[in-house]
């Protein structure tokens, strides 16, 4: 060999040996992750947004620079065990993951669907984020229960917070969720405004479909609140008071553990705002609260409410935490019937109590098991003094549930996990009536126990475009020795960038269900009481529901669209409040329900403006009736909801329209009013009442009292054109004549919040 071959021989020799050695150093030379991460929002013009103690001592090698972004962040993802989620902003959500419960590992697919802090996630559920929540019209602080009203689907056919209803459904047959604890009330007011305190409840999820097999019951849907699920660092909270009531709120770090606590007093004992007469006005509409015979005069009339919510967490371990809620809610509402020589005392009162405890342990990388248990009580009592017949009527409705539940979540890969489990549900219900004059008393309870088994698995893929849970759930209701089968479904998939897939369905059941027996049940205030199922004249309710949608997201524009099929069967004329000639009447019977949920949104910089339509084709089916089939006390066919959201600063500013095409109703056949000596009614719901319209506007205002305080004030208008809404109407035969009674809406009412953050 020459010198010359020689010489370039070791010159190739020494620069492959030293590009060895670089490439070695480059990828064995890692980083904090903070540096990465800075470095690659330069590189993709993208922001990560994270809490620092969950990336503080993270280090690992640099992805490589000729990565697409979808495979960066799956990068760092199986190299961290956090969760990195890219929203349609281009912002970068770094969640922890710690072997969390496997259904929360669900993604945000669109963010600030409506405003902002309201996201839609790739399992077809919808979640608002109180901490990043904007403002929505009506409303200045963040009532839980009204702000979910604001999605497509989903209405109040009365206006309160008592009476949602998700697609068709009667409020009983949504499950209602605090910190995983079923909840049996949502309203203080008797429905008027929620019981759930947002300076607790960090996080609100909404599922109209496509529920996770862990969760049962609410055939028509679920509404889960979470209250914050990490310890603090720092001590905070806030003061505030509005028109209805004063509110405060602590967060207190205790070491390994953190302590959260909310209360919310009515200031009725006070004061009385206009918020407040008209909120009792409202509920007063054609009760004994309101009139009386010309004999009797109602007067002392005091209403009251408060709530008070703790959650406890303590980091046992590193793998060990436990958890503690509790919640205590009432409403007691008094006044007194007074003749010109005696005077009675009424009242009625409504409250729910509840505690849980959550154990969870991660036993390694891929297992980690949950215990969770509860009891929740609720109790509705009234005493119903009759002074013309020295008559005293008391009625109590009290539920008694507990809850006890074991799951285990396994991580077969980074992309596939499992969800299996446990469940077991006691439920006791009682119904007191007692007259003592003359005596008559009845006192029925009730126990049913189910058992339920469940199992889900949970597919991503790599570029997280597509999602798919499919799961299976089993129950067996002993006092019945009834099997039921539930397959739970969801599946969404990305497609041209922009574009998103999804396909829902789910088999439910559930075994209370509210009914009225009379309509002045309860002073005619509250005239719902909870009973449980009998399989025979009040059967197990059931659903099975499909939906499949579509959305566009792409530069502020959001459209998306979502057809639904959805039937429910076990359901009694009791349960759906008729007015009619089926007043009295006992059978059960099911409704379908069809329709199209709509909705645009617009984002230009600071101002965000949507519009949602919903169509909506429900019947009955009471196979016992003459009738057969007829269009749902539900079925309002048209509602649309148009709004506008503007930030300058620390001003937000949000302005909305609800319209909707009147609730149905059943009139007296004109010119042939009375036959037999009763009401002679067309066909059932062929009519409606006059459409629906109502206009709201709300403005939040925050700025500083000082270094680390910080303040906001905030004023709201609900109904601002005072517009006269006819929201139900019946007719009552009193022998010569029929009279109509109407029950409105709302009248024009303002609130003013004002709340201290330290």
């Amino acid at each position: 060999m020459t010198i010359k071959i020689k010489r370039y021989f070791f010159i190739v020799i020494l620069s492959f040996v030293y590009s060895f050695k670089s490439s070695a150093q480059e990828n064995t030379n890692v980083l904090p992750l903070i540096e990465i991460l800075n470095a690659l929002e330069s590189q993709y013009r993208i922001q990560f947004n994270y809490a620092e103690d969950i990336i503080t001592e993270i280090v690992l090698l640099p992805p490589k620079k000729q990565l697409k972004l979808e495979d960066v962040l799956s990068y760092l993802e199986d190299s961290t065990n956090l969760i990195f989620s890219l929203t349609n902003t281009g912002t970068v959500l770094i969640i922890a993951n710690k072997n969390q419960p496997i259904q929360e590992l669900s993604e945000i697919l669109v963010s600030s669907y409506i405003v902002k802090g309201i996201n839609k996630l790739n399992d077809g559920s919808f979640e608002i984020d109180i901490s990043d929540f904007d403002i929505l019209p009506g409303l200045v602080d963040a009532d839980v229960l009204q702000s979910i009203q604001a999605f497509p689907g989903i209405q109040s056919i009365n206006e309160t917070v008592s009476n949602i209803n998700i697609r068709a459904g009667t409020h009983d047959q949504n499950l209602i969720l605090w910190d995983d604890i079923k909840m049996y009330q949502s309203g203080h007011f008797f429905g008027l405004i929620s019981m759930f305190n947002p300076q607790i409840t960090q996080q609100v999820s909404l599922i109209k479909n496509g529920a996770t097999v862990d969760r049962t019951d609410g055939v028509s849907g679920t509404i889960v609140m979470e209250t914050e699920k990490e310890t603090s660092k720092e001590f905070n909270g806030n003061l505030g008071v509005n028109f209805t009531d004063a509110n405060g709120f602590v967060d207190v770090p205790l070491g390994k553990s953190s302590l959260q606590i909310a209360a919310r007093k009515s200031i009725s004992d006070l004061t009385q705002t206009p918020t407040y007469d008209n909120f009792f006005e409202r509920i007063a509409q054609d009760t004994e609260l309101e009139s009386n015979t010309n004999s009797i005069i109602n007067s002392d009339k005091q209403f009251d409410f408060y709530d008070m919510s703790l959650r406890w967490i303590y980091n046992i371990s590193d793998n060990d935490e436990l958890r503690i809620n509790f919640i205590n809610v009432a409403n007691q509402l008094i006044f007194n019937e007074n003749t010109m020589t005696n005077s009675r005392e009424s009242s009625l009162k409504q409250n729910s109590i509840a505690g849980a405890i959550q154990y969870s342990r991660s036993w390694n990388a891929k297992w980690q098991t949950i215990f969770e248990a509860y009891e929740t009580d609720y109790q509705l009592k009234s005493i119903n003094s009759n002074i013309l017949d020295s008559q005293r009527f008391l009625q109590e409705n009290k539920v008694s549930e507990t809850s006890l539940k074991l799951k285990a979540n396994y991580k077969i890969t980074n992309r596939l996990s499992l969800l299996s489990g446990y469940h077991f549900v006691e439920t006791g219900i009682t119904n007191l009536d007692d007259v003592d004059n003359p005596i008559f008393r009845s006192l029925v309870s009730e126990v049913v126990r189910t058992h339920g088994v469940f199992s889900q698995l949970f597919y991503k893929s790599k570029n997280k475009h597509t999602s798919l849970n499919i799961g299976l759930r089993y129950n067996y209701i002993d006092k019945f020795s009834k099997h039921i089968l539930e397959p739970r479904l969801s599946f969404s998939h990305k497609f041209l960038d922009y574009f998103s897939f999804e396909i829902l369905g789910a088999y439910k059941h559930q075994n209370t269900s509210q009914v009225i027996n009379f309509q002045n049940d309860f002073l005619g205030i509250e005239k719902r009481r909870w009973q449980l199922s009998n399989d025979s004249e009040i059967p197990v309710i059931r659903s099975r529901q499909v939906s499949m949608g579509i959305t566009f997201n792409q530069r502020g524009w959001l459209v998306s669209t979502e057809a639904y099929y959805k039937k429910v069967s076990g359901i009694t004329t009791q349960s759906q409040g008729f007015q009619n000639q089926y007043e009295f009447i006992k059978t059960n019977g099911e409704y379908d329900v069809r329709g199209i949920d709509f909705i645009v949104r617009k984002q230009i910089e600071r101002l965000s403006s949507w519009l949602s339509y919903s169509y909506m084709n429900s019947n009955y089916i009471f196979k016992s009736l003459p009738e057969y089939t007829f269009p749902s006390n539900l079925d309002i066919t048209h509602a649309l909801t148009f709004g506008t959201n503007y930030t300058f600063d620390r001003l937000k500013v949000s302005v909305g329209l609800n319209w909707n095409s009147g609730k149905p109703n059943t009139n007296p056949v004109t010119g042939n009013e009375i036959v037999d000596n009763d009401i002679n009614y067309e066909a059932t719901n062929t009519s409606q009442l006059q459409d629906y319209f109502r206009v709201d506007i709300s403005a939040l205002y925050n700025f500083k009292l000082g270094s680390n305080t910080k303040a906001n004030i905030g004023v709201s208008v609900w109904n601002v054109f005072d517009q006269k809404n006819a929201i139900n109407n019946f007719y009552r035969f009193n022998g010569t004549t029929i009279n109509e009674t109407e029950q409105q809406s709302l009248d024009f009412t303002p609130n003013v919040t004002f709340k201290v953050y330290f």
